[in-house]
C-alpha cells in the first residue's frame, strides 16, 4: 500500500534508475524498498561516495538493471551520481501535501498504510494543524477505513503465498499477520486470518524438515542456530528469551524501544512449539533429538553452559539468570536471561487476542523489558531478543488423560507415543495430524492437532501453543547493537 504509492509517485514504473532522498526517514518506518525489490530494482542504501563508487558502479552505468538509490538527507551525493537519475525528494510533505506534515511528524507509533489508505480516500484539504489532527482521529481510524485496511493487507498476505512460498516467505508474513490480528483486537473488529495459519500448517508439514540446511546471514533461520549466530556476530552479548511472545505481542512491547535501535527478523521455533523443547533447543544449539532431556526442563541451564563453553567462553564468562533484575559480573560475556510473564498470560487468558492486547499494554507500559535492555546496552552487551514459541487461539477437543509420554508443559497440542497400539483411533477421534518426526526422536511417533484446536476441555476457548500454526512457530528475532544505543 504505502510501497505501491511511493513507487508510484516517484516514476518508478517509468525509470530504471532512481535517487530516494528520503528526508523523514520513512523506509525504516515503513519498508518501502521491498516494493522496488518485487518490480526487479536492486535497492542500494547510499553510506558515502567511496562505498558506492566501489560496490555500486557497474550497476549505476548499466543500461539494462535497475536501481533505486535511497539516502539520507544529509547525505552528500556527488552531481555525476545524481545525474544519472531520476531525483526524488521524499518527505511526508511531498506524499500528503494536503496535510500538515509537521503534525504527521509528531505522531509516536503513526502507521503509515492506514494513513495511506485513508489519504488516497479523502480530497479535502487539511493543512491546517487542527484539521489534520481532526483528520487523524476521526477519518484514518474510522471502522471503515481499517476494515478496508484489513482486507488490503490479507489480500497481499494470500498474494505472498499464493505460489513459489519459501520460507522468508513465511517469516514476513508472519508479521504481516500479526500486524491484522493486532489492530483487529485494538479496534474490536472480527477479521479471520485463521486460513493463513492452516496454509503454513501443510508448508510445515512437507518443508519443515529442510529447514537446517538453509542459512540466512541476516537471522538464525531455527532457534537451533541462534547461539552460533549470535556469537559469530557479538563478542559480549546477553540473549533475551520472552517465553511464549509471539509476533502479536512484540507488536506492543516494541512501543517501548521507540528510542532504543533495534533490527527486527524472526525465526523458526521448533515443533512442538513447546518451552521443554524449543527453548533448550534456543539456548543449547541443538535439535531436540540432541537434548540430554526433550520433555523435561531440568536441564535447561545446563544445556546453555555446555553450548556456551563449546563457542570458547569460559565458565567465568557465562551468565544464565531470570527475571528483570538479572544482573552479570563484569567478567559475563555470554548471557542468557528468561522472562516468562507472556506465557504466564497466555496460559491464564480466556478473552482471546483482545485479553493479550490488553495484559500486553500493561507489560509494555511499565517498561520492564525496555528498561533491562538499556541496562544491559549501556554495560556494553549487544543485545537479542527472541522467544521459544508463540501463541494462538484454540478450541478445546476434549482432555486426554494417561495417554502418551509426559511433557513437562502446560500446553495440550501434541501427543508423544512409544509403543502405543491405538494410535489410530487417537486419529480419528480428534481428527489429530501425525507429525514427520523432523528433527525429533525417532523412537516416538507424534500426533499434533489441527490449527485452532487444542486437546483442552472440550469446547473452551483458550490461549495456547505446542502446534504447528504460524503464530506459534515464527517468532521475533530482535538485535540491538551496543555501539548503536551507546553512540
Amino acid at each position: 500500500m504505502f510501497g505501491d504509492y511511493v513507487f508510484e509517485k516517484s516514476a518508478g514504473q517509468y525509470k530504471k534508475k532512481i535517487c530516494l532522498i528520503d528526508s523523514d526517514n520513512l523506509e525504516t518506518k515503513a519498508r518501502y524498498s521491498s516494493v522496488f525489490q518485487a518490480h526487479g530494482f536492486h535497492v542500494v542504501h547510499y553510506i558515502d561516495d567511496l562505498t558506492f563508487r566501489v560496490n555500486y558502479s557497474a550497476l549505476l552505468d548499466s543500461d539494462e538493471q535497475k536501481m533505486v538509490i535511497i539516502a539520507a538527507s544529509d547525505c552528500y551525493i556527488p552531481y555525476d551520481i545524481l545525474a544519472k537519475c531520476y531525483v526524488c525528494k521524499l518527505s511526508y510533505k511531498y506524499l500528503f501535501p494536503n496535510l500538515n506534515d509537521m503534525v504527521l511528524r509528531e505522531q509516536s507509533g503513526l502507521n503509515i498504510e492506514l494513513l495511506t489508505l485513508a489519504y488516497q480516500h479523502d480530497f479535502e484539504n487539511h493543512t491546517d494543524r487542527k484539521d489534520t489532527e481532526t483528520f487523524l482521529r476521526l477519518k484514518m481510524y474510522s471502522r471503515g477505513i481499517i476494515e478496508c485496511y484489513l482486507r488490503q493487507q490479507y489480500q497481499e498476505i494470500i498474494s505472498l503465498i499464493s505460489s513459489n512460498v519459501s520460507y522468508r516467505t513465511w517469516l514476513r508474513v508472519a508479521e504481516l499477520k500479526a500486524n491484522i490480528d493486532l489492530m483487529a483486537a485494538k479496534y474490536d473488529i472480527s477479521f479471520e486470518t485463521s486460513e493463513i495459519n492452516r496454509l503454513f500448517c501443510s508448508y510445515a508439514m512437507a518443508d519443515f524438515g529442510k529447514l537446517s540446511s538453509e542459512i540466512n546471514p541476516d537471522t538464525p533461520v531455527l532457534v537451533s542456530s541462534a547461539m552460533e549466530f549470535i556469537h559469530d556476530r557479538s563478542d559480549k552479548f546477553v540473549l533475551i528469551v520472552m517465553d511464549g511472545m509471539s509476533e502479536f505481542d512484540w507488536g506492543i512491547l516494541k512501543q517501548s524501544f521507540n528510542d532504543i535501535p533495534y533490527n527486527q527478523k524472526a525465526v523458526f521455533a521448533m515443533i512442538p512449539s513447546t518451552t521443554s523443547v524449543s527453548r533448550q533447543c534456543l539456548l543449547s544449539g541443538k535439535y531436540p533429538s540432541q537434548l540430554m532431556e526433550p520433555w523435561k526442563q531440568s536441564k535447561e541451564k545446563a544445556e546453555f553452559i555446555e553450548c556456551a563453553r563449546k563457542l570458547g567462553f569460559k565458565d567465568s564468562q557465562i551468565g544464565y539468570a531470570r527475571g528483570y533484575n538479572a544482573e552479570f559480573s563484569s567478567f559475563v560475556k555470554c548471557g542468557a536471561v528468561i522472562i516468562l510473564d507472556i506465557d504466564d498470560l497466555v496460559h491464564a487468558q480466556y478473552q482471546g487476542r483482545v485479553g493479550m492486547l490488553n495484559d500486553d499494554t500493561v507489560l509494555m507500559e511499565q517498561n520492564k523489558l525496555s528498561g533491562m535492555v538499556k541496562r544491559f546496552l549501556k554495560q556494553g552487551y549487544d543485545v537479542y531478543i527472541s522467544a521459544d514459541h508463540g501463541n494462538t487461539p484454540s478450541i478445546g477437543l476434549g482432555r486426554l488423560m494417561g495417554t502418551g509420554l509426559e511433557m513437562e508443559t502446560k500446553s495440550h497440542k501434541m501427543i508423544v507415543l512409544k509403543d502405543f497400539a491405538d494410535k489410530e483411533s487417537l486419529i480419528e477421534r480428534y481428527g489429530l495430524m501425525e507429525y514427520p518426526k523432523y528433527y525429533l526422536p525417532k523412537e516416538y511417533d507424534y500426533l499434533i492437532c489441527k490449527v485452532g484446536e487444542s486437546l483442552d476441555i472440550k469446547g473452551e476457548e483458550v490461549m495456547t501453543h505446542g502446534g504447528i500454526s504460524l503464530d506459534e512457530v515464527v517468532v521475533p528475532f530482535i538485535s540491538i547493537r551496543a555501539e548503536d544505543y551507546n553512540g
